[in-house]
């Protein structure tokens, strides 16, 4: 074999091995998300305080069929705009065996426990409000805004995330995708939108 043939043989090899890794890489990595995939074992939580002033975590959910994870927090206008359509989520999924977490990453002196507590209590909150102090959470889930939500199959991995539907008047909702997502995993089929680009608040990690 020439020197010619072996450097051809080479670059061959070279292009295809880089085409197969660039192949892998864009079916693993998310879209919108920098640490968490779809497919991939949800992050779990421990020991997060509520405004019921119980500690929760994700193995306290081991008998639901699905986990609906939003990452919140009091002051977002996004939030404040999306919570009647969260309390009407919960509404009508709990008892299809879905149960629904907020947890506040928010840093802020109007996003602390005792404001955290009105605000459930003023709103209505039909679901377990939690503070995650330390950001640590949001940052397991790669979170980046408020709301930022991820739904959780059965076995507890990352079935969709992104937005909860695609307009802030719910008037105006065209796109829902947070219960349709939920309707196809509890149907056993794949969600046909598995991740969307989160739209809201972002969130300010402490470094």
């Amino acid at each position: 074999m020439t020197r010619t043939q072996r450097w051809i043989r080479t670059a061959i090899f070279l292009v295809v091995g880089l085409a197969a890794l660039f192949s892998a890489a864009s079916l693993s990595a998310a879209k919108f998300n920098k640490v968490l995939d779809i497919g991939k074992p949800a992050p779990a939580w421990k020991e997060l305080l509520g405004v019921d002033g119980q500690r929760h975590g994700l193995d306290d959910l081991k008998e639901a069929k699905l986990v609906v994870v939003v990452f919140a927090c009091n002051h977002c206008p996004v939030v404040k705009a999306y919570e009647r359509r969260l309390i009407r989520f919960v509404d009508d999924y709990r008892d299809k065996g879905v149960e629904f977490v907020a947890i506040s990453v928010s840093r802020q002196p109007s996003d602390q426990l005792p404001q955290m507590k009105t605000r459930a209590s003023d709103s209505g909150f039909n679901f377990p409000y939690l503070i995650d102090p330390t950001q640590k959470i949001a940052r397991a889930y790669g979170a980046t805004c408020t709301p930022h939500v991820f739904v959780l199959d059965q076995k507890r991995r990352v079935a969709y995330m992104g937005k909860i539907d695609d307009h802030l008047d719910d008037s105006k909702v065209g796109e829902r995708f947070l219960r349709d997502a939920v309707d196809a995993l509890l149907a056993g089929k794949q969600p046909e939108v598995a991740e969307t680009r989160q739209v809201g608040c972002d969130i300010e990690f402490v470094e």
